[in-house]
């Protein structure tokens, strides 16, 4: 086991238990400020597979702008702090199923599975930020440049409509 697998393990186990958290978390705070470790550790995954234009975005948008955005609804709402979150049905039935068949498949892969080993090369990992700003400027300019005068459009309509009088 060497340094790549362990640290793939740690942003997988952080990404499960935080997940985890969100998910049985009764307090909406506390189970949104979990969220952020979740999205952390799927951005941290992101970078070990080489996707690193895909982590900085899953940080930008997800921890930086609709978890921001979340956990200001949240904390800026008074009676909503005290909220506590109950489904009604717990889907035990199905939640037990999905477990054991992901359980079945990771005993067979682990203990069984000698056919699906893993394809192991020498080569380098390729950024993915470098090639796509390459294209962006390249080849998809003017789509690039239409989306920009789009998403300029957008927000001045959203600042028209905040600063309309009621």
């Amino acid at each position: 086991m060497n340094i790549y697998d362990i640290v793939f393990y740690l942003f997988a186990a952080i990404t499960l238990v935080s997940a985890f958290f969100v998910v049985t978390t009764r307090n909406i705070v506390y189970s949104a400020f979990n969220l952020l470790f979740t999205f952390f550790g799927v951005a941290g995954l992101y970078v070990l597979l080489g996707a690193d234009f895909v982590a900085v975005v899953q940080i930008m948008v997800y921890v930086g702008g609709i978890l921001i955005l979340i956990l200001f609804g949240v904390m800026l709402t008074n009676k909503i702090t005290n909220v506590q979150i109950k489904t009604g049905t717990l889907q035990v039935i199905p939640a037990v199923i999905g477990v054991l068949l992901l359980a079945g498949v990771l005993i067979f892969k682990v203990f069984l599975g000698t056919e699906w080993k893993s394809v192991k090369t020498d080569i380098p990992v390729k950024t993915t930020a470098f090639a796509l700003g390459k294209l962006l400027i390249t080849d998809y300019v003017l789509i690039f440049e239409l989306l920009g005068i789009l998403l300029l459009v957008v927000l001045i309509g959203a600042a028209t409509i905040a600063r309309r009088e009621k």
